[in-house]
């Protein structure tokens, strides 16, 4: 863990020992509870203590009821803690109070996650998606909120781009959220005409999507070594994006170019994992970005195939799929990191499964061969004769599509291949 200045300058690493605590009041909450310890452990939280409730109703005032509350501040006590992690959305209110009764700093799931995204945004769009999710969390709670909030550099949940004084008041940070929102416009509005020029290209687009830490960027690095587009041959080392075993190991949206010969190169999207529970405003400042998976051809759905709750996390991953309007894309489901999975695959005949290891390079090479036949089926064999003063048509064909054969005729010149179906339409008056 980090601490921060005014300016946002780190102080000194800091350690953390921390209880977390949670309501069982709609249904099981134990996957939902390891995944919060998970997310501590991702944040250099270190859980030495778990707490939970069977409620009806969650209390008003401090979510738990009160001798739960008593029995939290002797945990708190006897095992040292500073910190209690709360699995369910608190109001700033019954953060005050647990601060309050219980003595250590108090934070819910919610600011837990804006917390890592903030440590971990690289890019200034993604500081800045965060911190508008950070704002927005904040603005309903500064009547009562508690320390997490109110003391400045206090480490967890205070950490980000732009973080003032903490009793800013509301305007200032309605003033704040406005300028991110222009800001982001402009971003937008670059990335539009980035994705406008790829879609005049005819380049067609794959989005690595899925759970964090189910190894998409893994699987990015490997297609990366095994595809490398010629154009920047040797250069695969320095395209590689960062990765590690941990929940939200990589957070900006990374864009690469790959090629699998004959013309047929397409652009591959690495995105932001999901996790349940995932903040709504964290969703909605990050829905610029992923609107990529929107727009993709074809959408590879990384799943964790060595963890028992997998059934889980592909629906929640189904789930923020379908909210950004991407559930219609063709989509290859690639089970993950076969090679410490505790059963063997089931291998399937269909397309659309693949069994694979990032890290071994297992199945790679049949994950490629499904990502070529969604995007490349649609191939069309065809002779176009195009006249030689048309030399800017041949040398895009030649980049762009599989060329068996080049012959030159009076006319001009013959080429015989395959060709994707939206050049061929284009240049089709040229057919013979």
């Amino acid at each position: 863990m980090l601490r921060f200045t005014e300016d946002n300058e780190i102080l000194r690493e800091d350690s953390y020992r921390g209880i977390v605590a949670g309501v069982q009041w709609r249904g099981d909450i134990e996957r939902s509870m390891d995944e919060l310890e998970g997310l501590c452990e991702a944040d250099g939280i270190q859980v030495v203590g778990r707490l939970e409730q069977a409620l009806e109703r969650p209390n008003s005032a401090t979510l738990i009821g009160k001798g739960k509350v008593e029995e939290l501040k002797d945990l708190c006590e006897s095992m040292e803690v500073d910190t209690v992690v709360f699995n369910e959305e608190l109001s700033g209110i019954q953060i005050r109070n647990l601060e309050e009764a219980l003595g250590v700093r108090v934070i819910d799931r919610t600011i837990l996650i804006l917390d890592i995204f903030a440590d971990r945004a690289v890019s200034k769009e993604g500081k800045l998606q965060v911190e508008l999710a950070q704002l927005k969390y904040r603005l309903p709670r500064l009547t009562g909120f508690g320390r997490s909030l109110s003391r400045l550099g206090g480490g967890i949940g205070t950490r980000g781009p732009g973080e003032k004084k903490l009793e800013t008041d509301r305007r200032h940070i309605a003033r704040r959220i406005d300028d991110i929102r222009e800001e982001l416009a402009k971003a937008g509005k670059s990335r539009q005409t980035q994705k406008s020029g790829r879609a005049r290209s005819g380049m067609p687009v794959v989005a690595l999507v899925g759970y964090t830490n189910s190894g998409k960027s893994a699987i990015m690095n490997r297609l990366l070594d095994m595809f490398e587009d010629e154009s920047s041959q040797g250069l695969a080392e320095n395209k590689k994006v960062g990765s590690a075993d941990m929940l939200f190991a990589t957070l900006d949206t990374a864009h690469r170019k790959l090629s699998l010969g004959n013309g047929m190169d397409f652009i591959l999207i690495d995105t932001v994992g999901f996790v349940s529970g995932l903040p709504h405003d964290l969703v909605d400042a990050f829905k610029s970005t992923l609107e990529e998976v929107r727009d993709a051809d074809v959408l590879v759905h990384v799943v964790d195939n060595s963890r028992e709750d997998k059934d889980f996390q592909i629906e929640v991953t189904g789930n923020v799929i379908r909210q950004l309007g991407a559930g219609g894309a063709h989509t290859i489901m690639a089970y993950n990191k076969i090679d410490i999975a505790p059963e063997e695959p089931v291998f399937t005949d269909g397309d659309a499964a693949v069994f694979i290891s990032a890290r071994t390079g297992q199945g790679m090479d049949s994950l490629a061969e499904a990502i070529k036949k969604a995007l490349f089926a649609d191939m069309t064999s065809a002779s176009l004769l195009i006249p030689y003063d048309r030399g800017d048509i041949v040398s895009y064909l030649c980049e762009n599509a599989q060329i068996d054969s080049m012959n030159y005729r009076q006319e001009g010149t013959l080429l015989t291949g395959s060709f994707r179906e939206a050049d061929f339409n284009k240049y089709r008056n040229y057919a013979v």
